[in-house]
């Protein structure tokens, strides 16, 4: 439709009327510009009349860095990035979202950060978190194991969301006796939009690491959909439970372990201040009646512990990195009308987690004469567990698995399955691997129902559901 370049002042003619503006970019069947305002909005190609360039181009990148001075008195963090949305903003040459792990860009873009400690930022891998690997599980502790020789008072790791629970429990195994706290942080929604959870999820983190005593790995994320509360969850026993709402993640089998106050305070304005989480990019409809842009505010005095029984810093306290992993693991999810075939295909790993029904069942029973198959699937799963460790986790997620309760599940036994107790299945999947490249197998058929790292909770019993 245009021949614009990104930075022209144009006026946009629609059949509503007329709208003036920098051009961002032209994409499906949208073209995006930039109102006086701050503003982007995007407008139905169907209902434009004519583009016409009114003025002359301008830069449109945003740049937020600022000269940084450490401060005395401060703590030291480290924020280490793997990828995800959250340190991301907006280039408006090309309308298109990028990262930038630059302390700068960071404190630029979050510049209540620089009011609660001092900052050091660098890349460890850019990623999207559904193309995570076990090697990078390996990397990344290696990377934590030189800012903590560093002397570093703590550890933000920000990560996307698809895959954080693995990546938390991974850390969990890897590194053993942290002095300091490592807090993984990532935002469901990337922060040129106006709902980002990124400042508040990021400004917590920094705040639980500056505030208090917590030593270990734990995940930061929002509580609830609202910018009220952050809550800090054990890395075992976390998992996404939505694909975008902004307090997705939950804990299960478990509590929090503690809860940090974030407070809102209004300023009258629809433009937001140059130091905002990223301008917003928006409908002209949701521009036009959009609520005034709030500003955050951090009520630092209040972080509530819900956990009193939580490992406590000791910079005297020596890292022990264990980052082998087994890559021959796989995570099977039961289901109705399996196949022999399916369990035969997982001969050769060394690691095997059963995604169970209820207790911890598999389709192994011959009821009647439909259900004759079974026979080969029970025969195949005890094949995998002569030369396989084979663990049993349950789909339900709350609760705890018990194979002695019905025949499935004492067949399942008499098979050679181990009970996960009440394990994530994803935390059973990356257990079952930190522990095959580390101890042998027998050690790890005794290992695997103990807990290490506050992966099994023993006092949740098989009946009980927590809200």
């Amino acid at each position: 439709m245009t021949l614009h370049k990104p930075g022209d002042k144009v006026k946009v003619v629609t059949k509503e009327g007329e709208k003036e503006g920098i051009f961002v970019n032209e994409e499906n069947n949208s073209v995006f510009i930039k109102l006086d305002n701050g503003y982007n909005i995007g407008i139905d190609k169907k209902n434009i009349k004519k583009i016409e360039k009114v003025g002359d181009g301008k830069k449109l990148e945003i740049t937020h860095r600022i000269k940084l001075e450490k401060k005395k008195g401060l703590p030291n963090i480290t924020i280490l990035h793997t990828g995800g949305t959250i340190a991301s903003k907006v280039d408006y040459r090309t309308g298109a979202v990028f990262a930038s792990f630059s302390p700068e860009d960071l404190i630029g873009m979050f510049p209540e950060l620089s009011e609660i400690a001092n900052f050091d930022s660098k890349l460890a891998a850019s990623m999207f978190s559904e193309d995570m690997r076990f090697k990078l599980y390996s990397l990344m502790a290696k990377e934590i194991e030189k800012e903590v020789k560093k002397g570093v008072d703590g550890i933000i790791l920000t990560h996307g969301t698809d895959t954080m629970g693995y990546s938390a429990a991974a850390l969990a195994f890897m590194l053993e006796d942290l002095p300091i706290p490592v807090i993984i942080v990532g935002s469901q929604r990337s922060s040129d939009r106006g709902s980002s959870d990124a400042g508040v999820n990021l400004i917590c983190a920094a705040e639980f690491i500056a505030k208090t005593d917590f030593a270990g790995v734990a995940i930061c994320m929002h509580e609830s959909m609202e910018d009220k509360t952050c809550a800090i969850m054990p890395p075992c026993k976390t998992r996404k439970l939505h694909t975008s709402r902004r307090d997705a993640f939950k804990v299960v089998n478990d509590t929090i372990i503690a809860r940090i106050n974030f407070e809102m305070s209004e300023i009258a304005t629809r433009n937001p201040p140059a130091s905002a989480w990223g301008k917003r990019a928006i409908s002209e409809h949701a521009q036009e009646h959009a609520p005034p842009f709030r500003a955050a505010v951090l009520d630092n005095k209040k972080i509530e512990f819900i956990k009193k029984d939580y490992t406590r810093k000791d910079k005297n306290r020596k890292l022990k990195v264990k980052d082998e992993i087994e890559e021959k693991i796989a995570l099977l999810k039961i289901h109705p009308n399996m196949h022999p075939d399916q369990f035969k295909s997982l001969k050769g790993y060394k690691g095997i987690v059963l995604e169970g029904t209820g207790l911890g069942h598999a389709p192994v029973g011959v009821p009647n004469d439909y259900c004759k198959i079974n026979k080969e699937n029970f025969k195949a799963i005890e094949e995998l567990a002569k030369n396989s460790v084979v663990v049993m986790a349950s789909q339900t997620l709350f609760g705890r698995v018990d194979m002695n309760v019905y025949s499935t599940g004492r067949d399942l036994l008499k098979a050679g399955v181990i009970p996960g107790e009440d394990m994530l299945p994803e935390t059973a999947f990356v257990k079952l691997a930190w522990l095959l490249g580390n101890y042998k197998k027998e050690e790890v058929k005794e290992l695997i129902g103990r807990n290490l790292r506050g992966e099994i909770n023993e006092r949740i019993m098989p009946d009980e559901f927590l809200e």
